[in-house]
């Protein structure tokens, strides 16, 4: 089994940043890909971002592109999203995940509030 505990979050004004981290326990995640989503109140869960068991590929949606970096240190067992230039919209709860391979996303952490204010 695979604990994973987000930190990071709170209240920041739009244009700010806010860095998000992801550590995990219970086992190492260091083969496994990770992954960043978020849910607004009332929306549907979104994907945000992603990274491979090495940290050699990412992925973003369209409307964090340029502004939020995920990466990882496997060293620690920890993942992270550093989010710039933050907006309104981006308020939400934000998850990470990872699974084994071919198993997609099978350990979800609790999630962290940000909340970004006009």
């Amino acid at each position: 089994q695979v604990q994973l505990v987000e930190s990071g979050g709170g209240l920041v004004q739009a244009g700010g940043s806010l860095r998000l981290s992801c550590a995990a326990s219970g086992r190492t995640i260091s083969t496994y890909a990770m992954g960043w989503f978020r849910q607004a109140p009332g929306k549907e869960r979104e994907f945000v971002a992603s990274i491979n068991w090495s940290g050699g590929s990412t992925a973003y949606a369209d409307s964090v592109k340029g502004r939020f970096t995920i990466s990882r240190d496997n060293a620690k067992n920890t993942g992270y999203l550093q989010m710039n230039i933050l907006k309104p919209e981006d308020t939400a709860v934000y998850y990470c995940a990872t699974g084994r391979t071919g198993r997609g996303y099978e350990y979800w952490g609790q999630g962290t509030q940000v909340t970004v204010s006009s």
